[in-house]
């Protein structure tokens, strides 16, 4: 059998992707489930929260989100039986790689799947579904009647958080960063989500958000990363489409939550004293602190299929933003493309 791994030879280098024989999988332990892996998603490998926490490894196994039939059990596994058909995220010190086709993972990184869901939208909407929940729900509480503004719509995140906001009855603002991207966040059902074009550069995304919420600011604000500085003192890299910080301090309504995936921000005393003022408050949009903390194991198994994502997927209410599956021979480009953030729609590998 064949896997997919990342390798980054020295810091700062653009991480390449190998394939990998592997020798025959180890015998079952007792909390193991062997999956035969029929979809798997592609997720940007994050090398410095690797590093970070010390899972800086030569070959970093890639793939996390898959779906695919149970073959076989461990003694003490009491969730799942063979022939069951279950999707999860891999955890973070996993050593097996998703893009293979048979692997084992511990019963608790598992949930069903659905029937009548398909193999690639339960493994392409899984890892974006938590995060969506993990920013409306547990970081702010979104309700009927809430205002919230979500950032770049059209990205897979930004698809689910959406339908997420909007199923829980909120008033959805969302940027778009081209006219496709708007076009498309305009057919999206259920419709209702006020759509601003940011990819002339020629709209004012604070004043347009104040204008549609009469002045008040709205109450939860998801972003897909800020400008820390002025435009020429900015890195050349950073999107010029994304808004600046002291626009979202400034659209942000009295109570707001600001929910981050910065994570390099910096707030000035006087970004600070705004948001005193304002009784807001700033969160760190993290999905990894699932996995960071088996404390929160019940939660997180909550969150995959109880109490929200994949029986929202079977009623579809969730309809991800995904591209057409892929062969497992094309995995490694498509993963060349996904590190550099330069697919649009979530890549999924197709068995």
């Amino acid at each position: 059998m064949k896997a997919l791994y990342g390798q980054q030879n020295s810091p700062g280098e653009e991480m390449t992707f190998v394939f990998q024989e592997r020798e025959n999988l180890p015998a079952t332990a007792e909390h193991d489930v062997k999956v035969q892996v029929r979809a798997c998603a592609l997720s940007r490998v994050d090398t410095q929260l690797l590093s970070e926490i010390q899972l800086k490894k030569e070959l970093v196994p890639v793939g996390r989100e898959i779906s695919g039939v149970v073959l076989e059990v461990g003694s003490k596994v009491t969730f799942f039986q063979p022939d069951d058909e279950v999707v999860g995220i891999l955890p973070l010190d996993s050593e097996e790689s998703g893009v293979c086709e048979v692997i084992l993972i511990h019963e608790h990184y598992l949930v069903h799947k659905p029937q009548k869901v398909c193999w690639a939208e339960a493994a392409g909407t899984v890892r974006d579904g938590l995060r969506a929940y993990t920013a409306l729900h547990y970081l702010s509480q979104v309700s009927p009647g809430t205002a919230v503004l979500v950032l770049d719509g059209a990205s897979p995140f930004g698809t689910i958080a959406i339908q997420l906001a909007q199923h829980r009855g909120a008033k959805v603002i969302s940027t778009a960063h081209s006219l496709e991207d708007k076009q498309y966040l305009e057919r999206l059902r259920p419709a209702g989500a006020r759509v601003i074009d940011v990819s002339h550069g020629k709209i004012d995304v604070a004043e347009s958000c104040l204008e549609e919420t009469g002045g008040l600011g709205v109450d939860i604000v998801l972003d897909a990363g800020v400008r820390l500085y002025s435009a020429e003192d900015e890195p050349s890299s950073k999107s010029q489409l994304l808004p600046h910080k002291h626009d979202i301090i400034t659209l942000l309504g009295v109570g707001g939550h600001w929910i981050t995936t910065e994570k390099d921000l910096q707030l000035d005393p006087p970004d600070s004293h705004s948001l005193f003022l304002k009784g807001a408050t700033v969160s760190f949009l993290n999905d990894e602190i699932w996995n960071l903390s088996n404390v929160q194991q019940g939660k997180y198994l909550d969150i995959l299929w109880w109490s929200y994502i994949m029986e929202k997927l079977s009623n579809s209410i969730f309809r991800p933003q995904l591209d057409e599956p892929i062969p497992l021979y094309e995995a490694k480009v498509s993963m060349e493309i996904v590190q550099k953030n330069q697919a649009r729609k979530r890549q999924v590998i197709q068995f």
